[in-house]
């Protein structure tokens, strides 16, 4: 005897449902914006929040550094977790914890308690991220609809990361530093409700590989450990942090299912691409953060005039985001790739030539327009050398090129931060110039990278 649908219990009758593309695109939409968001819009709160919270310079570069590390660490890891769990699932999850640490950030009485729930904020955001493209490749099952998808997606997270600093300003100013978190709230409930009505996508669980939970664990520990070591100075910990992660690139080379596939680190296109992205957040989040201090403590600008200082940078990113496949298509992808490097590397050694770093005297201004190159830079490399990266490997293995690249990127930014929170605790100028400099290094180091990787041959392979 046939069955019928009314006939079928209730969730798998929910599996029925058509999936509707335009929910399930606002809602990975908003998911990607408000984590993009968040890694930005703390900065200009950053001196409210060590003046109320008493939280001194390291209090202020864990505020940044609670998000990122965990961001970085579990990124590697979280892929695999939406494929077991079900990407839905994990989307909802990740953003309903996102949500709940938003507010405990908002509401936070002390430093420590601000830096745990940042850390709370960041391991959610590695879940929500792959979960979010997840969602969207199985809801565009079209390769040029998908492409429209993705494309407006990566828009989104240009979007917020160019309003992150002036939105940050005018909640500072208008509502205080607290509303930087609790803006959050409405946002994610609002991916929450959309993923409710965009259907069944999602939904299907695919085990796959084993999670390499041991491997998690090393390369988490140590990262936070190098961290820690770098910012409250412990030298046990800066000694220990990179032992541990080499333990984890030791176990990666001896296990079924690694993290991260050895072979990928032998491509010198991978390993180029690397070394890129690591320079180019280097220098954005470790400028982002140290100008914030030098607008505001220093030159004495106001919160929302500090967001509005960092527009030259943050707006051209968004803009030059679009321009860099198209050029790329053009001249060739290491030579767009290439030439934004060296802009990047322009802009950084004028900094630290006339900027804060020599300069006592310059006007706000002045320093906001020496940063427009170093957005530009950021902003035409970022796409193209992902692209590359993505060329040079095996379709099976694009996630976790993928995973790698992110984990690699976000850490810089964690490293930055540390490292240049150091140079400037004392307000030396001396100490902002030298920032500039180490991140212009990091810059000629992967333009050096570039040039000896190669060419990526049409079937993926490195020349």
């Amino acid at each position: 005897m046939a069955v019928g649908i009314r006939s079928l219990p209730p969730r798998a009758a929910a599996v029925e449902r058509p999936v509707h593309a335009g929910a399930v695109l606002a809602a990975a939409l908003l998911g990607g914006f408000v984590i993009a968001l968040d890694a930005l819009i703390v900065t200009v709160a950053l001196p409210d929040v060590r003046r109320e919270l008493h939280a001194g310079m390291a209090g202020t570069q864990w505020a940044v550094d609670g998000y990122t590390l965990p961001f970085a660490a579990l990124m590697l890891s979280a892929g695999a977790v939406a494929d077991r769990f079900g990407a839905r699932r994990v989307f909802a999850a990740g953003i309903a914890l996102f949500a709940v640490a938003s507010a405990a950030c908002g509401l936070a009485p002390t430093a420590g308690a601000l830096i745990g729930a940042r850390v709370v904020q960041g391991a959610a955001a590695a879940v929500v991220m792959p979960a979010t493209l997840a969602l969207l490749r199985e809801a565009f099952p079209d390769a040029a609809r998908r492409a429209r998808a993705l494309g407006a997606w990566t828009a989104g997270a240009s979007v917020a990361a160019a309003a992150g600093p002036v939105l940050g300003g005018v909640l500072v100013t208008g509502l205080g530093w607290r509303w930087v978190f609790l803006v959050n709230l409405p946002v994610a409930a609002a991916a929450l409700v959309l993923l409710r009505s965009a259907g069944a996508v999602g939904v299907v669980s695919r085990r796959g590989a084993p999670l390499d939970g041991a491997g998690q664990g090393l390369v988490a520990a140590g990262l936070g450990l190098l961290a820690f070591g770098v910012i409250e100075g412990r030298v046990w910990a800066t000694a220990a942090g990179p032992l541990l992660v080499a333990a984890f690139l030791w176990r990666q080379g001896r296990i079924a299912h690694p993290l991260v596939p050895l072979a990928l680190l032998r491509s010198r296109t991978v390993a180029a691409a690397l070394a890129v992205g690591f320079a180019v957040n280097a220098a954005f989040y470790g400028g982002v953060f140290v100008m914030t201090l030098w607008f505001q403590q220093v030159a004495g600008a106001s919160a929302l005039l500090t967001g509005v200082l960092f527009l030259p940078m943050t707006a051209l990113i968004s803009a030059v985001n679009l321009a860099g496949p198209r050029l790329a298509a053009r001249f060739g992808p290491r030579a767009v790739v290439a030439g934004g490097q060296l802009l990047l590397l322009a802009g950084l050694l004028a900094l630290a030539l006339v900027g804060p770093g020599a300069a006592a005297g310059l006007p706000v201004w002045a320093a906001a327009l020496l940063l427009a190159p170093v957005g530009v830079g950021c902003g035409v490399t970022v796409p193209v050398v992902t692209a590359q990266m993505l060329g040079a490997v095996p379709a099976e293995r694009a996630g976790m090129a993928s995973g790698l690249f992110n984990t690699v990127r976000q850490l810089a930014g964690a490293l930055a931060v540390a490292v240049f929170g150091v140079l400037v605790a004392g307000g030396s100028f001396a100490g902002f110039a030298a920032c500039w400099w180490i991140a212009g290094g990091a810059t000629a180091a992967g333009v050096a990278a570039l040039l000896l990787a190669g060419r990526v041959r049409p079937e993926g392979r490195t020349s």
